[in-house]
């Protein structure tokens, strides 16, 4: 059993040996880390300059848009309602399927209809049956009357009967003409080509002429595009065509829908609203797209890009140079003896993807593209290699190069 004595010496021996033991463990491991970064370090203690890609500034002319947002719409649309009553008999499309002008789409019960058409053709049988024997006897009563065997009146009373005659069968005829329409008009057919939507009644139910939405169909090739600018936008495009500062003017626009990248859908303003909505201070727009391959479906929303004024010369980068210092946009350039300078840019829109640069930089700047994160101070030293602006690393395009040589 150990004495209390001995226990105390130990706590004093401990007490006294571990800060011994811990300068001890922080000389070794002191040494081991200054080892590790001499065997890194290049020759002379000083790290090599990191490899970037450097690209000369683009200076071109590129024309100038103005963005906005609109809403797909067809050309034409149509609620298709029956123009006579009836039961529905049979519903002739599928539903939500491309039809053509004039195609079948529904059959309204045309039983009654048929019955009344052979009942007005048989009153025009009749009434022309009438009208035959009306003229004859006015016709024999002229006779008559130049032998003195009927009187003047009775004679006149026989024209004027194949007069009527004559009227009847015309309204009979107009009747027949009724009775026939009505029985085309049980067979519903589409008056655009288009796409059809779903079908509201199915056979068996009651169809009011003039009131039951069958169906609708909207058209698909071309399609507008409606869009709102702001009171502003519209009196400067004013300006520019008043000073012959727009070029062209068919007003193209450019499209991009909302899983598409950029503006790939060309088109043209066809309408501008005669009057500003004093409620929003927007003026609306409609441009016409050709949709063939039936990209377009109404009610989609669209990204728009309407042309401004002539082209302008303007400065381009590639959006990989671009660094972010909170609220400050900035580049790094390449400067005297290889290192890099730091610049403040100011950017505007893309422009045949690259960002267009408003101030901050010259044509004559050389932007460090690829390799940017590899400088972490203005004044670095840098190994540059040459590209050009948009094209990838130089080290990327060696590989490309060497694997299509080897092949």
């Amino acid at each position: 059993m150990t004495s209390p004595k001995n226990n105390s010496q130990a706590g004093r021996f401990n007490r006294s040996v571990l800060p011994e033991l811990t300068l001890a463990i922080a000389a070794v491991v002191l040494t081991l880390g200054l080892s590790g970064c001499g065997s890194q370090a290049a020759p002379g203690g000083a790290m090599p300059a990191p490899a970037v890609s450097v690209a000369q500034v683009v200076e071109k002319p590129v024309q100038h848009w103005d963005e906005f947002t609109g809403r797909i719409e067809a050309v034409k649309s149509v609620e298709l309602r029956p123009r006579v009553s009836g039961y529905v008999e049979r519903v002739a499309f599928e539903e939500g399927e491309e039809v053509a002008k004039g195609d079948l789409l529904f059959v309204i019960d045309p039983r009654p209809y048929q019955a009344a058409l052979a009942q007005a053709e048989a009153n025009l049988a009749r009434a022309r049956s009438e009208a035959d024997l009306a003229k004859a006897q006015s016709t024999r009563a002229q006779t008559l009357v130049e032998a003195k065997a009927i009187s003047r009146e009775e004679a006149e009373a026989r024209r004027a009967a194949a007069s009527q005659g004559n009227a009847a069968v015309r309204a009979a005829e107009a009747a027949v003409a009724s009775a026939r329409l009505d029985l085309q008009f049980t067979e519903v057919r589409s008056p655009i080509d288009g796409r059809a939507g779903r079908a509201l009644l199915t056979a068996g139910n009651l169809a009011q002429a003039d009131a039951t939405v069958l169906t609708s169909v909207v058209s698909l090739d071309p399609v507008h595009v409606y869009f709102e600018g702001d009171e502003q936008t519209w009196l400067h495009y004013r300006e520019l065509a008043r000073n012959g500062d727009r070029a062209d003017s068919s007003n193209p626009v450019r499209v991009g829908l909302a899983n598409e990248e950029g503006y790939p859908h060309g088109g043209t303003v066809d309408f501008v609203n005669n009057q500003v909505d004093p409620a929003t201070g927007t003026i609306r727009l409609r441009a016409v797209l050709p949709n063939p391959d039936r990209v377009f479906a109404p009610g989609l929303f669209a990204r728009v890009q309407l042309a401004g004024g002539n082209k302008s010369e303007v400065l381009l980068i590639d959006d990989k140079a671009v660094m972010t210092d909170q609220d400050r946009k900035y580049v790094y350039v390449l400067g005297k003896d290889n290192t890099a300078v730091r610049k403040d840019v100011q950017l505007g829109d893309k422009a045949e993807g690259l960002r267009v640069v408003t101030s901050g930089l010259s044509a004559n700047d050389k932007v460090i593209v690829h390799g940017v994160q590899k400088v972490f101070f203005p004044g670095m030293p840098v190994d540059p290699q040459t590209i050009a602006m948009g094209a990838p690393p130089a080290s990327s395009a060696a590989q490309v190069a060497s694997v299509a040589g080897a092949k």
